[in-house]
This record gives C-alpha cells, sequence and structure tokens, in this order.
C-alpha cells in the first residue's frame, strides 16, 4: 500500500488522539485510516453524502434552556465517525499556519456557518476541540468549524502574539494567516460567507478581538473568552501589565471596528470574576462602546449545577448588540468545557452553546 500524504497525515492525527483521548479512541481512529485507504475513493467521499441520521439536524442555534443542558444529553457521542476532522495548512508572506477543519456529516450542496475557534497558549487544535466540544455542536447545529494551529516556533508557549504590534494589523502577520485560512475555508467548502465568526480563549480571545476589528468585513461576530481588547498592549511588558489590570496604553491608531466609541460588529464575551490570569476588568474594555439600551438588560442566572453569573446584554450607539457573561468565582477556563481539555471549567455555563446561540442572532448585515 502506498502512504501518501493524507495517509500519513491520518496517522499523525492518530498519535495525537493517542495523547489527548487515550488508546481507545486512537485506535478508532487508525481503524478509520485504514478503512479509508481499503475502501479508496468511494469510502473518502462516504462522510460528505447526506444519511437519515445527518439530516436530522437543520441548522438551528440552541436555545438558552438547550444551552445549559446539551452536554449533559449527549456527552460522548464520537463525531469523528459522522463527519470529518482533517488537518490542513495554509501559507503567506507572513508564513504558514496549520489548521484542523471539522465539517459535518452530509454537508454537500448545503450553505453552512463557520466558527474560527483559536485555542489560548500551551494549547493546540485537538485539545481545544475536546475542551469546547464545539465539533459536537458542529455535528449536531450544522456548521463548520476551523482550529488554526499556532506552532511553539512562532511563541514558546505556543500562544497567539497579540501583544506585537506587527500581529495587530490586517493583512499582516498573524492576522492575515488567520483571514487567509479563513477565505481558504470560504473558497473550497459551502460557507456563507454572511454567517463566519470567530472566537477565542485567552491569547486566542485577544487575538479574536483583534480579527472582529480588523476583519469586519469578513466576520459577523466574535466570541472572547477570558481575552484582552484589541490594541491593548505593544510588548510583552505591556502585555502582563494589561493581563493584570494595570495600566495601558491606549492605541491611537483608527481599525476598521473603529473607535471604542462606535463599535462595528457585535461580540459576546466570557470571564470569570475568579480569573487570576487575565484580570476581568479586560471583559469591560471588550464592551467599552456599548451601553445598556433599556431597564432589565442585565439579569443575574443560577442553574442547577453550574455556577451563578451575571449576564449584561449591551447595545451600541448604531445598534450593534454585545452580550458580557461575569461568572461567579471561575478561574481562567473556558466554561461549561468538557474536562478532557485544558483550561475547562465544566462547572460554568455553556460558552459554546452560548455563543453559538449569540452568532446564530447576528449574520452579517451589509
Amino acid at each position: 500500500m502506498k502512504l501518501d500524504e493524507g495517509f500519513l497525515n491520518s496517522m499523525r492525527e492518530a498519535m495525537t488522539v493517542l495523547r489527548t483521548r487515550g488508546p481507545a479512541e486512537a485506535t478508532k481512529a487508525i481503524q478509520r485510516t485504514l478503512r479509508g485507504k481499503t475502501d479508496g475513493a468511494v469510502n473518502r467521499r462516504a462522510s460528505w453524502v447526506a444519511t437519515p441520521e445527518a439530516v436530522t439536524f437543520p441548522f438551528e442555534a440552541p436555545t438558552t434552556k438547550e444551552a445549559a443542558t446539551f452536554n449533559a444529553r449527549e456527552p460522548h457521542i464520537d463525531v469523528e465517525d459522522r463527519g470529518y476532522f482533517g488537518t490542513h495548512a495554509y501559507s503567506n508572506a507572513a508564513g504558514r499556519r496549520q489548521y484542523r477543519l471539522y465539517v459535518p456529516a452530509g454537508s454537500t450542496g448545503e450553505l453552512l456557518p463557520l466558527i474560527v475557534m483559536l485555542h489560548g497558549c500551551t494549547q493546540n487544535a485537538d485539545d481545544f476541540a475536546a475542551g469546547t466540544q464545539m465539533n459536537v455542536l458542529a455535528e449536531r447545529h450544522r456548521f463548520l468549524v476551523a482550529y488554526p494551529v499556532q506552532p511553539q516556533q512562532a511563541n514558546p508557549s505556543k500562544c497567539w502574539n497579540w501583544f506585537k504590534p506587527d500581529d495587530q494589523h490586517c493583512e499582516r502577520g498573524e492576522p492575515s494567516l488567520i483571514a487567509g485560512i479563513t477565505r481558504e475555508i470560504i473558497a473550497a467548502h459551502n460557507v456563507d460567507p454572511a454567517r463566519v465568526y470567530v472566537a477565542g480563549l485567552s491569547a486566542g480571545g485577544a487575538m479574536a478581538a483583534i480579527m472582529i476589528a480588523e476583519y469586519p468585513e469578513l466576520y459577523a461576530a466574535a466570541g472572547v473568552h477570558s481575552g484582552l481588547p484589541a490594541g491593548c498592549a505593544h510588548d510583552l511588558p505591556s502585555a502582563l501589565a494589561a493581563m493584570k489590570g494595570g495600566r495601558r496604553r491606549r492605541e491611537a491608531r483608527p481599525s476598521k471596528q473603529g473607535t471604542a466609541s462606535s463599535p462595528k460588529r457585535p461580540i459576546i464575551v466570557f470571564h470569570g470574576d475568579a480569573d487570576a490570569t487575565v484580570h476581568i476588568s479586560n471583559a469591560t474594555q471588550l464592551v467599552q462602546g456599548f451601553e445598556a439600551p433599556h431597564d432589565g438588560s442585565e439579569s443575574r442566572r443560577i442553574d442547577a449545577g453550574r455556577r451563578a453569573c451575571t449576564v449584561s446584554r449591551l447595545a451600541s450607539p448604531d445598534g450593534v448588540d454585545a452580550e458580557l457573561w461575569t461568572i461567579h468565582g471561575a478561574p481562567h477556563a473556558w466554561a461549561g468545557g468538557n474536562a478532557r481539555g485544558s483550561y475547562t471549567d465544566p462547572a460554568g455555563p455553556d460558552a459554546s452553546a452560548e455563543m453559538l446561540r449569540f452568532f446564530h442572532e447576528h449574520p452579517q448585515r451589509r
């Protein structure tokens, strides 16, 4: 059997699964790869053909009640048996980045949303996918998920370099790579350009804030979890100061997103008020320019078995929406995440499902 590049990539993925999910899941991944090689092109196309199971899930964002209970209903679904989770690479003048892409089963000919997920420091795509469970939601609610990967060569801790001026601008540095990956997926798949979103955790959240500021024509909305606002730092010392909630340099240059008083795209922000890594003051900075439109826009939620949280629903003077979720007692971790991934807080509200709901409510309005 000739070992082509696709087969070798699949075997590398199986080794990653072995490290992150254990030998049983790695064995399944290897068996799927071998079945694909044995059956040839017909089996490679199988996951793209609609099945009775696949067509029972039209794209429909979860309600708030569904968001709170989704993980409890289907915590162990093996989505890779139904959809396709492959490894790809994109290059431009700024460099090269690999990315993982999840495509739900039976998606041929169907215009689907795309969510670009940016991992935090020390994480990778598989870890972030396992922790956020975004692939599970993608299979159920019919959308694609991309996970760009920050290699150690670009940052020793695999952080996105959100604090470097060369990585804060449209069509330069890492933003150009992430945008290039997004455009490549839109061109290669049936993606609805009006429903393309970006989200991230910590350093990935800070980069998501940069992406929505610099590419409002590409992304309809953003989700920032435990992150920082665009332009709050210009080097490592100022980044550390911003993370601790200290004084920060206000950026003078305008961005495509606009000034803090005129945000152009919706944003949903999650942050734990016990976060010892990124101070919660960054969350309020992220929604600067938004304000409460009327009484009753702030509510306290206490779901059974979950952390209490305060949800503020805001709007800009131009009518752009924002939500701020302050999670009481929560650390620096993805709220409602699965413990199989790092930096997750299973006791929190389900940030993944709530982001999906918010995104579904806010397609691009051109």
